[in-house]
């Protein structure tokens, strides 16, 4: 679109671009991605493009991913007093309470994705939600890297034939890069939490994108 623009703009002049200051063709093309973000300007497009799939099946998504979960780390559901009593794939599928916390979980992995153009606020908001796993009794560092692969089985289950080769890559590069980035914002948390008792990460902590504490803190 940019570059149609740009020969528009050059041929209703009737001169040579370079002395109006019209961008040469050369110049068209995505722009460059911030350096921090290790993806390439066509594969965020495509990240972004494809998440628009899973934005509109968050719910089935996030259960499938949560049943992946307990499925390959049965220990983990005694971290959530919600549904710890929940051992069957059919219990989980049905339970209210996992369907909740699996929203709040996928709209923080949404919010990310979507946070992408803009690292300095995207890396704000998934450092506090790192951080605010230091209030969860029990919790572990290596907790986070949990849910990789119950994510990108969870997509592929939603995105079906759309989960090509290209698309696989680009969702194991995304979430290794919001895990990366939990586990920045948990340890940097770590000082913090001797004067004041741990990290922020508020009401989007309880979403965590790491899929395991969230809901244990509020849990009763």
């Amino acid at each position: 679109m940019g570059c149609e623009l740009t020969k528009l703009a050059s041929g209703s002049n009737g001169s040579n671009s370079k002395s109006n200051n019209v961008p040469s063709l050369d110049a068209c093309g995505p722009p460059p991605t911030d350096s921090r973000l290790p993806l390439t300007a066509k594969q965020k497009y495509t990240m972004v493009a494809s998440w628009k799939g899973i934005s509109r099946a968050m719910e089935t998504t996030g259960i499938t991913m949560f049943i992946k979960l307990f499925e390959e780390h049965a220990d983990l559901l005694n971290m959530f007093a919600k549904f710890r009593e929940l051992k069957t794939k059919e219990e989980q599928a049905t339970s209210e309470e996992l369907q909740e916390h699996a929203n709040k979980v996928m709209n923080t992995l949404d919010e990310g994705i979507r946070g992408l153009d803009d690292l300095d606020t995207f890396f704000e908001f998934i450092h506090q939600v790192g951080a605010s796993h230091r209030r969860i009794p029990g919790f572990k560092q290596e907790y986070f890297w949990r849910i990789e692969e119950p994510f990108l089985t969870a997509v592929s289950t939603t995105l079906g034939d759309r989960y090509t080769q290209n698309v696989e890559g680009i969702y194991k590069l995304t979430i290794k890069f919001i895990i990366e980035t939990l586990v920045a914002g948990y340890e940097a948390s770590a000082n913090n939490n001797v004067d004041s008792g741990g990290g922020g990460g508020g009401g989007s902590g309880s979403g965590s994108g790491s899929g395991t504490g969230g809901a244990t803190s509020r849990a009763s």
